[in-house]
């Protein structure tokens, strides 16, 4: 016995000793000194990168991806696809690949083409244009596909014709009070204030038959500024291109919900989510006045007017004189699934390699696409090589950063909602944050940035580091400039930053995925420029010229841009402490609820409903007090405890994920944010809030008040507790 228990008390001991020493190291491990550079290495790394993205290469890059179209689906968008993924294997980005999905897209027939035309006794006596004039320089390039808008269906509905402003809801409802009926009708409206798909819905929603887009001067001719190619105005036989769909955030029409790869079950094409049902085509300004000149009816109302030498009467109809005529649409365009291809290429982190960063632009374009989107793949492709650069100095970043080429962009996000529909449960278990890379460049005014509130210090912490491309603002940062000619002045004193719309590539990992996002690019003076985004905007006309000529023949600008975008994706990849703010989340909460609730009671009928925004109030409060107290807990972090240091990182990145209602809001399943959609009736625009909003709008129109009103009480109790959830995940754990 003696003995058996001398080796019992050995091997206890040994036992004893493995297990003290295995915990000796796991903290040892765990609390080892951070084996990164010092602070200043840190900034010297960031610096370099910035003042290695270059004004020659972006040109260079922007004069060599638009010397031809590259519409999604074609060879020549492939071709491109595999030039950038060749390129950036050679900056030494890592895995680089093609991503393909299999999409419906909309092209035009070749063999009947699309124009809307005038009728006398049946007889066509007016057709308009098939196609743009092209550009000087540009005549010999084959393959432009004429004016359309992408997934209209097939029709030749003939009838009246009804002017509709810009088509929104307002401007419908205005009719109908006015007593002018569209049902049956061919509405035709301007370009401009709303996504032009929801154009499109409104015109069904009222009766319509067919809906013709042009583009107005009042829209789309700044003042003092001569058409392309003297100026950068919209001549008047150019016409926007766009695709027609009200997908909110479905991606693949045929495929909603999942990626659309050979496995996938398919709808019947002509079920497809968010298809219109009413033929859709756009004109130039040019033939417009041929359908709006003898235009019958009233006179318009206030602002209804544009800059034609037309009386804009609202119809329904022709003049007495011309009452004989009708209008007819023949558009002849298909819908067929066509391959498409993402290029993506990574970076991979040496300490966090499990936590992405991914910074995204679209590649395909309408025809040449200088602007939309070429001028932010060329930044993109800037920050892949100069990063790339950086590599081979011996540098990796702590986390993984994702760089994306995303295809199909221009059909509905298709390319980037794919992919993040295919790698859905990574992302929403990896993804730090997602910045966006469309068009560079929209004005040439000042810089406008759209992000998540997380981001607002960031943002400005990185243009403090930049400089100003202005001319006459040597030693002058970007955030001073940015500052002097966008000052949020009624909120606070810094500069404006906007809410995420949609309209864009970020709609999927934000809005869906609840991944941090932001967008920066520069812009117009809103003040005083009031043409609607840029005169150019999907035309014929975005070509090299167009960007290195009239926009920023400097490329400073561009280079700002692209600096912006590199700088947080550099910040959000290599800091040990993520750089995201939750009190600025909690500011704007404060805001967004204040503002909510101040449109609720403009309804004069709320205090009959038992509507109350105090719980909403109590749940920012509390999100409010849980972020201060998170943030004062940061600044005795022990940031070389790499397990402290994750748990934190975690909490940060999840924060968004909070704000998240798997159940989506109602009718639009795919838009889950309960913070920030796209408003309902503009999918450009943000709304805060959006459930909230949503059942308001037009509540006082509502057939049934009670009904309509409960849903208001019931959207502000998700958004309460969505708002309560979100302060426990920043409790310490």
């Amino acid at each position: 016995m003696g003995r058996e228990s001398s080796v019992g008390d050995v091997v206890w001991r040994c036992a004893a000793l493995a297990v003290f020493f295995f915990l000796g190291f796991i903290a040892g491990w765990f609390g080892r000194p951070a084996s990164e550079p010092a602070a200043t290495e840190y900034q010297d790394r960031l610096e370099s990168l910035l003042q290695d993205i270059h004004t020659h290469n972006i040109r260079h890059y922007l004069r060599e991806f638009t010397r031809l179209p590259h519409l999604a689906g074609t060879e020549q968008n492939l071709r491109l696809a595999e030039r950038i993924r060749d390129e950036w294997a050679g900056f030494g980005l890592e895995g680089v690949e093609l991503v393909s999905y299999d999409v419906l897209l909309s092209y035009p027939n070749q063999n009947r083409p699309n124009y809307i035309s005038i009728l006398q006794h049946g007889e066509e006596i007016f057709n308009t244009s098939l196609s743009e004039p092209v550009p000087e320089g540009y005549e010999n390039v084959s393959d432009i596909v004429p004016p359309y808008n992408a997934f209209s269906p097939q029709g030749q509905p003939e009838g009246e014709l009804v002017y509709v402003n810009y088509g929104r809801t307002e401007d419908f409802l205005l009719l109908e009070r006015e007593g002018i009926n569209c049902s049956g009708k061919i509405a035709i409206a301007r370009y401009g204030k709303i996504f032009r798909g929801n154009k499109v819905k409104n015109a069904m929603l009222w009766g319509a038959v067919g809906i013709v887009l042009y583009s107005d001067p009042a829209d789309y001719c700044a003042s003092g500024v001569e058409v392309y190619p003297q100026g950068w105005n919209l001549p008047g036989g150019g016409a926007q291109r766009g695709n027609v769909l009200n997908l909110n955030g479905a991606g693949d029409p045929l495929t909603p919900g999942y990626p659309a790869k050979e496995y996938t079950y398919r709808f019947d094409p002509e079920k497809g989510v968010g298809l219109p049902k009413i033929p859709v085509h756009p004109i130039g300004y040019n033939d417009a006045v041929h359908l709006l000149k003898n235009m019958g009816g009233p006179a318009p109302p206030s602002g209804w007017t544009g800059a034609l030498n037309v009386s804009y009467r609202i119809g329904p109809g022709f003049t007495q004189d011309t009452r004989n005529q009708t209008v007819r649409m023949n558009v002849f365009s298909t819908n067929r699934v066509t391959r498409i291809y993402n290029v993506i290429g990574r970076i991979r982190g040496a300490q966090e390699p499990d936590r992405y960063v991914i910074l995204g632009g679209h590649r395909d374009a309408w025809v040449f696409g200088a602007i939309d989107p070429i001028s932010g793949a060329a930044t993109v492709h800037e920050t892949a090589r100069s990063a790339g650069a950086l590599l081979k100095t011996g540098w990796r970043p702590r986390r993984t950063m994702v760089f994306a080429s995303w295809d199909a962009e221009e059909f509905g996000l298709l390319g980037s909602t794919e992919w993040a529909e295919e790698n859905a449960k990574i992302l929403q278990e990896r993804a730090v944050a997602y910045i966006n890379a469309d068009s560079a460049i929209e004005g040439m005014y000042t810089l406008r940035v759209d992000c998540t509130p997380s981001l607002h210090t960031l943002v400005y912490d990185i243009t403090k580091k930049i400089s100003s491309p202005e001319e006459g603002e040597e030693g002058v940062s970007l955030y001073d400039s940015w500052h002097k000619r966008d000052n949020w002045t009624d909120e606070r004193d810094a500069p404006r930053i906007s809410k995420l719309g949609s309209g864009s590539d970020f709609e999927a990992y934000f809005i869906r995925l609840g991944i941090a996002a932001g967008r920066a690019r520069y812009t117009k003076n809103k003040k005083t420029e009031k043409y609607s985004n840029y005169p150019l905007y999907h035309s014929v006309y975005e070509t090299f010229e167009l960007v290195g000529v009239s926009y920023d023949p400097s490329f400073r600008r561009l280079q700002a841009v692209a600096r912006v975008r590199a700088g947080l994706l550099f910040r959000l990849a290599d800091s040990r402490l993520l750089p995201l703010d939750c009190q600025e989340y909690a500011a704007a909460l404060r805001k967004y609820a204040a503002s909510i609730r101040a449109l609720a009671h403009t309804h004069p009928n709320i205090t009959q409903h038992n509507v109350t925004f105090d719980p909403l109030f109590s749940a920012v409060e509390n999100f409010t007090n849980a972020a201060r107290d998170f943030h004062q807990r940061l600044q005795d972090l022990d940031t070389s405890n790499e397990l402290v240091l994750r748990m934190v990182n975690d909490q940060l990145m999840y924060l968004e994920r909070a704000f998240v209602d798997p159940l989506g809001l109602p009718g639009r399943p795919f838009y889950r944010h309960v913070i920030f959609a796209p408003s309902s009736h503009n999918k450009y625009a943000g709304e805060s809030f959006p459930g909230v909003y949503d059942a308001l709008f037009g509540i006082e129109r509502s057939d049934d008040p009670h009904a309509a009103w409960s849903e208001v009480r019931r959207q502000i109790s998700i958004a309460t507790y969505t708002v309560q959830a979100a302060a426990m995940t920043l409790t310490p754990p």
